[in-house]
């Protein structure tokens, strides 16, 4: 079997090692060389033609957000981020995301972390995963560096008047509407891809969860609100549910939703982990399935693993549901969408680009 190749880059030697030995436990991957900033690792990209990198982001000479940019423009490879929780480093991880990077793994604590075995499996996995990545999507990768952000063109008059019309149809008795969406790896950008594509007068709130670590769903919801027209923040507890609002989950708490009077409040708990995600999907989906009289669309994107299946079944179980998944096609990991979509409760398999236009049909 042939073994995936890793060029490992940081620019400090002990997390060099230390990574490198990580990865070579596994007996599927081989640590191919090692580069001490972005501008060696750029050239040893070029030499030895990896199957994947791990890079750090702050670094000497040129750093990991510059070389990742050169990296995705002349030699497109799967790059998996390491980066520090402090604020700065949470906004240059989702920089680091949009500029093409396949995904990222928080340091626990710090620049040189001592403790790094707690993340050894998530990277062993994450490497495994981006190595099977086909050239198409690694291609998607690359050509999402700088997703176009179109005013005019997100949502025309005749779009919203034909929105409209359907939501008449659609109307009784449900008067009122919420969306639940649920995304993992990949998900940043498919998330600008599709709230960027939402009107202001949606008549209905979102609710989102996206696989991210505490410290880095608050630089996400801030950066997708200075891009939608619809106000885009990270939940509070205890909060009011508005429409034209998308509340993202924070990092390391469980999102629900209450019924309280004519109002839904957001909850947030810290109960254990659900098939190692907090938040997880599933416990949001069915936390919206005991919502009464609501008509409800949910959509699953981009991700590994399952998460959302077991709460789309209890959706579909207990009242008005439209399911939406991505599609294979546009899927950085197919895994969450292609576990919903053989529950068979799936409505309309949509690419990314095209979710929004979905969503807008039933709301």
């Amino acid at each position: 079997m042939r073994k995936i190749n890793v060029l490992v880059v940081d620019d400090s030697a002990f997390m060099r090692k230390l990574i490198s030995d990580f990865l070579k436990e596994d007996p599927q991957i081989e640590v191919i060389g090692t580069a001490r900033n972005g501008e060696d690792g750029l050239k040893k990209v070029r030499d030895l033609n990896p199957d994947v990198i791990t890079m750090d982001v702050e670094m000497p000479l040129l750093n990991g957000l510059d070389a990742l940019k050169q990296i995705m423009i002349e030699h497109p490879v799967p790059v998996i981020m390491l980066s520090s929780t402090t604020k700065e480093g949470a906004e240059n991880t989702l920089t680091a995301i949009q500029n093409g990077a396949f995904d990222f793994i928080a340091k626990p604590s710090g620049a040189i972390s001592l403790d790094l075995h707690k993340i050894k499996e998530e990277l062993v996995r994450k490497v495994i995963l981006a190595s099977k990545l086909s050239r198409k999507q690694l291609i998607n990768l690359a050509s999402n560096r700088k997703i176009p952000i179109n005013h005019e063109e997100r949502y025309s008059k005749i779009e919203l008047s034909e929105s409209s019309e359907i939501s008449k149809q659609n109307r009784d008795p449900y008067t009122k509407k919420i969306i639940c969406i649920g995304t993992s790896t990949g998900g940043p950008r498919a998330l600008q891809q599709v709230l960027t594509k939402i009107p202001p007068t949606i008549d209905a709130a979102i609710l989102i969860v996206q696989h991210m670590p505490a410290g880095f769903t608050k630089s996400l919801a801030n950066r997708l609100d200075s891009l939608c027209e619809i106000s885009v923040k990270e939940a509070i507890d205890g909060e009011i549910v508005q429409k034209g609002t998308a509340y993202i989950a924070p990092g390391g708490f469980h999102l629900k939703v209450r019924q309280s009077g004519n109002n839904l409040l957001t909850f947030l708990e810290k109960s254990d982990a659900r098939n190692g995600h907090r938040p997880a999907v599933d416990i949001l989906f069915e936390s919206v399935s005991e919502i009464k009289d609501y008509k409800k669309v949910a959509v699953i994107m981009t991700g590994m693993g399952s998460d959302g299946t077991q709460g789309l079944i209890a959706l579909k179980n207990t009242g008005k549901v439209t399911a939406i998944a991505e599609s294979q096609e546009t899927s950085i990991v197919f895994g969450m969408p292609k576990a919903a979509i053989a529950t068979r409760l799936i409505d309309e398999i949509q690419d990314v680009d095209k979710i929004a236009e979905s969503i807008l049909k039933y709301v």
